[in-house]
């Protein structure tokens, strides 16, 4: 379906292909995001500590559709990734969000990336070193104005407040993820948004413990129960004292261990 090709044929004159999607629509009706979705796709990330990180990123594109065309030409949004290969990173995606409306002939773009992150993490007593998975997001815009959001889905563990408090016996604790999202002024880097929001649970979450190393954990998050209320409100303190960050929104979410349901609380700060 690409807008320059053409029919041909030995002994004949090439011929132009009918362009279908720029045909004319009567509806009079906008489309406000029209593209392609859940799109593999190899993309560099920037590492604090060793410069790149290459991931694979789930990624969806998608553009305005005025009202009088009749659809978008989604081979186009392949070849914008192409021609970005190996080139795809947060710092460039500006540039990604430009070629997008260029190429589809559109007023805003939009553009969805959704990547594993992975980060070395030493246990608390052996020093054990494994490798921990964080979903990351990037959400990028560009209309008449620029707008990046970057997101992070945190593992932590959380012990009721309320369990340690009425029972002679331990407490019951769970994993929890804690989702933020924020808007910055100026660069902010994942492990550090990562290591804030670790900070606001009862006890961080290892891929490697030992035997030393669970009874450290188990004992720090006795020592520090938290409710899921809590959680956001810890880490809401945290991202109001960081100036690079704009706005930001936390969720958290507690898979409760002694209840069927999960326990959730959401904070959403005004934009500055």
């Amino acid at each position: 379906m690409s807008r320059e090709d053409k029919n041909s044929s030995p002994g004949s004159e090439a011929s132009p292909m009918p362009d279908l999607q720029r045909s004319a629509d009567t509806r009079n009706i906008p489309i406000d995001k029209v593209g392609v979705k859940d799109i593999r796709y190899p993309i560099v990330v920037m590492d604090k500590s060793k410069v790149q990180q290459h991931t694979v990123a789930r990624i969806n594109m998608y553009v305005d559709l005025p009202h009088h065309f009749k659809g978008t030409h989604m081979s186009r949004f392949i070849e914008i990734l192409n021609q970005y290969r190996g080139e795809i990173t947060i710092r460039n995606m500006g540039n990604i969000l430009q070629e997008m409306k260029e190429r589809l002939e559109a007023s805003s773009a939009h553009m969805e990336l959704e990547f594993p992150y992975f980060i070395e993490k030493e246990a608390p007593v052996s020093r054990a070193r494994g490798l921990m998975e964080y979903q990351c997001r990037l959400t990028g815009t560009l209309g008449e104005e620029k707008d990046f959001v970057l997101g992070v889905t945190v593992p932590v563990t959380s012990l009721c407040p309320c369990s340690r408090e009425i029972s002679a016996r331990g407490a019951h604790n769970q994993r929890s993820a804690v989702t933020v999202d924020v808007r910055m002024n100026k660069f902010v880097w994942i492990e550090d948004l990562i290591a804030w929001v670790e900070a606001c649970g009862s006890a961080p979450v290892y891929s490697l413990l030992k035997r030393e190393d669970e009874k450290a954990v188990t004992e720090q998050a006795y020592d520090n129960p938290m409710f899921v209320e809590d959680i956001v409100r810890a880490v809401t303190v945290k991202l109001q004292q960081v100036p690079e960050i704009t706005w930001f929104r936390v969720e958290c979410e507690n898979y409760e261990s002694i209840h069927k349901h999960s326990a959730y609380a959401l904070v959403e700060s005004p934009r500055r």
